[in-house]
Parts: structure tokens; sequence; C-alpha cells
């Protein structure tokens, strides 16, 4: 069993918390978490893959985990965009001295990606992208309203429950106590101005025409059981050339942690397909 390096790194806007795993020598791979999580969302596939060789880095978003959020925090009419979450990963990246990184993000992590892609392909070795969007149309991003009220009102605390239930359903909470309760502590301890400044982001999501410009190794991950991003992602496998997509059955929107076994299957088999085309 490796132990866990616990770094904070200093970026333009604030202090970024990054949980390391792995040797220093072996080749990078980064796993970019949900709004409302923290790295903890990605334990199980850090352990593996730091078991077979590869250099894990795990960092907690702004305002959420360890990291702190921008201070003093950004005015409604200046909010965050997913470009501000990208130039954070890229910080990390010229901090450790790392030239370039295999991208694993889900939900919130797959949509900074997409920025990744368009602002900094050049730090890309590979993009695997779960359960996300590439644009924000006003069906997907109006009910962020209602939730940004909930907490400037009450705090994260008031989300963390049924936010939990609504990644991973009743039966999961009730059969893996353990695993909710930590994916609830997460989502409970983020602070306001994190999930209300990545909520912002979220909602002004518009990387749709520049992910067809994608050219490194992409995978796209779905859990089948995950509303209507399933058929959005089958569209972006259409647009981005040479991608692969996995709909992972059974799954909601955390696959990796509702069907992992399946959802490390496709994460080790896009791996492996990146690396034979390095």
């Amino acid at each position: 069993m490796t132990t866990t390096q616990h770094l904070f790194l200093p970026s333009a806007a604030c202090r970024v918390a990054v949980h390391i795993d792995g040797s220093a020598d072996g080749p990078v791979v980064l796993l970019a978490h949900a709004i409302l999580s923290s790295s903890v969302l990605w334990h199980r596939q850090a352990g593996w893959l730091a078991a077979e060789g590869w250099r894990v880095l795990r960092p907690d978003t702004r305002g959420h985990g360890r990291s702190e959020a921008p201070s003093p925090p950004s005015p409604p009419s200046l909010p965050w965009r997913m470009g501000d979450l990208a130039r954070d990963v890229v910080e990390i990246l010229d901090a450790l001295d790392i030239r370039a990184a295999h991208y694993v993000g889900l939900s919130l992590g797959g949509m900074c990606g997409f920025a990744l892609a368009e602002r900094h392909p050049e730090r890309l070795a590979s993009l695997c992208l779960c359960d996300c969007r590439a644009d924000a149309p006003a069906a997907f991003a109006q009910p962020w309203d209602e939730r940004i009220a909930l907490v400037e009102a009450q705090g994260c605390e008031a989300l963390a429950g049924p936010t939990i239930e609504r990644w991973l359903g009743r039966g999961f909470i009730e059969a893996q106590p353990a695993e909710a309760r930590a994916l609830h502590a997460a989502a409970a301890g983020t602070s306001r101005a994190g999930m209300v400044g990545c909520a912002r982001a979220i909602q002004q999501l518009d990387h749709r025409a520049a992910a067809r410009g994608i050219r490194v190794p992409t995978t796209l991950i779905a859990g089948a059981n995950d509303g209507g991003l399933p058929d959005a992602m089958r569209e972006l496998q259409a647009e981005i050339p040479g991608a692969s997509l996995e709909i992972v059955p059974d799954a909601g929107h955390l696959p990796n942690i509702d069907q992992p076994e399946r959802f490390d299957a496709a994460l080790r088999a896009h791996l492996r397909r990146a690396r034979q085309a390095a």
C-alpha cells in the first residue's frame, strides 16, 4: 500500500490541496471530482492506479475538500468560469513540473476537461470524461439556480442528503453506508463559495464547438441510468475524432462508485489505448 502525500499548492486564485499517490517516476494521471465532492470520490481508483505504477494526482477543486476558495469571492457580475478551474489544473501541473497528464474527470471534473482541451491542449496526454456535458442548455442550467439559492441560505449541508441519494439511490446507501457517509461528509463540507462558484461556472459551460477539435485519445463514460447524460455523451462521441464511449449498465451519476469493477475496466482500457497511441 502506498502512502498518500498531501500538498497545498499556491495558485493565482487560492491554495489548492493535492493528494498524490504512487511513484514519482510514473506516468501521471490526474483525477478530477464532481461538484459537492472532493478527492475522496477517487479513493478506489487512486489505490489501484498507484499499485500499477501510475503517479496519481487528486486535487480538491477550489472551495471543496481541503482547498480554499478565492478570497474575496468573485462578485455576481464576475462569476467563475470553467476556464478558471482549468487554469487551476495547469498551475498544479506547473508547480509539480509536469508537462502533461492523462486527465480523468467526472461531472464537474469532466466539464473542466473540455475547458482544458480548448485552452491548454498541450497539457493533456489523454482525456477520460465521465457523466458530463460540454455545454449548458437551459434545461440543464436552470435547476442550478434553486440549488444555489438553497446553499446561500442554508449551506451545503442542505443539499448533501438529496444529492447523494440522487447520485447513488437509496438501495446503494443502505447497502454501502460507509461509502455513502464519506460522500455525504464531502458534500456537506463543501464551502458555500465553492459550490456557488462552481455552479455558476457550470451554468456558463460553452465548449461544445471546441470539443470537435480534441485530438488526444479520448474516452467518454456514462452511467446508463444517469438521466439524459448517456444521450448527450453519445452526441459528443460522434463529434470528437476517434472518441470511444462506454455506457456502464446499472450505474447512475457516479459509476466509479456504484459499479466500480465495470468502471475500472473501462478506465484501464482507456489508459492502455492512450499509452499505445503515444
